[in-house]
């Protein structure tokens, strides 16, 4: 039996979520005035994306909660798409996203913490804040995928969706820079125009590895699972 239900501990990261993102929002950078403000930042576009996910899984539990016992074939039929929504935005946007920005962004700090990260920033964004940001989204949705069984979407579909999304940050990113004369990370600022080129695809390569690493680890979690439940129904033979 689980120490704390999974539906508390999804509530729980729901309101941590909110609290990041009020508390960001909340500081007074000069990067948030300029254009694209908070949205052109990958970390900022994650936070949504987990707060909205987490929501959703709220929302989900609520309604599972309400329908139990009931037979009303409209609200399984609505609960049902809204577990399809669950997973899809799991699978698609949640674990990828989330998984890229944690290992992204401690790689190049790790490196040089000026590329991704300038020392200026901590005059702005305390340390926990910065962990909310960049740390706790990985065990977060780890936890998740361990307590909650998603059904992934077919591999073509999902990976074209993962491509669109990074194809898509990609040109806002180029745009900003378009348009403003620069750009949103001070790493891209080192690279001449074939590298960023390079840089770029890679990028596409990796968020669309970590689709597949989410894929693998939910189905090995999954069947496992279901091999211990399986072996406990099976009777002793003496």
């Amino acid at each position: 039996m689980a120490l704390v239900p999974c539906q508390v501990l999804r509530a729980a990261i729901l309101l941590s979520y909110c609290s990041i993102l009020c508390n960001y929002k909340a500081i007074d950078m000069p990067a948030h005035q300029t254009y694209g403000g908070s949205w052109k930042f990958l970390t900022f576009i994650d936070l949504v994306i987990q707060a909205v996910f987490f929501g959703i899984c709220v929302l989900t539990d609520l309604s599972s909660l309400l329908t139990k016992g009931n037979d009303s074939q409209e609200q399984e039929r609505q609960l049902k798409k809204l577990i399809s929504l669950r997973d899809w935005v799991m699978a698609v946007l949640a674990f990828p996203v989330g998984v890229f920005v944690v290992t992204m962004f401690w790689s190049i700090y790790i490196y040089d913490r000026e590329l991704v990260y300038p020392k200026l920033l901590d005059n702005f964004i305390p340390a926990w804040l910065n962990h909310g940001m960049h740390t706790t989204v990985l065990p977060f949705v780890l936890i998740e995928m361990r307590t909650t069984h998603h059904q992934y979407p077919s591999r073509s579909c999902g990976l074209a969706a993962v491509c669109t999304f990074a194809v898509g940050y990609i040109l806002w990113v180029c745009w900003i820079h378009h348009v403003t004369g620069v750009w949103v990370y001070p790493l891209l600022e080192h690279l001449s125009p074939g590298v960023k080129i390079i840089f770029f695809a890679a990028v596409t390569v990796i968020i669309n590895i970590f689709y597949l690493v989410g894929e693998v680890l939910n189905n090995y979690i999954w069947d496992t699972q279901k091999c211990i439940e399986e072996g406990k129904e099976k009777p002793k033979l003496d």
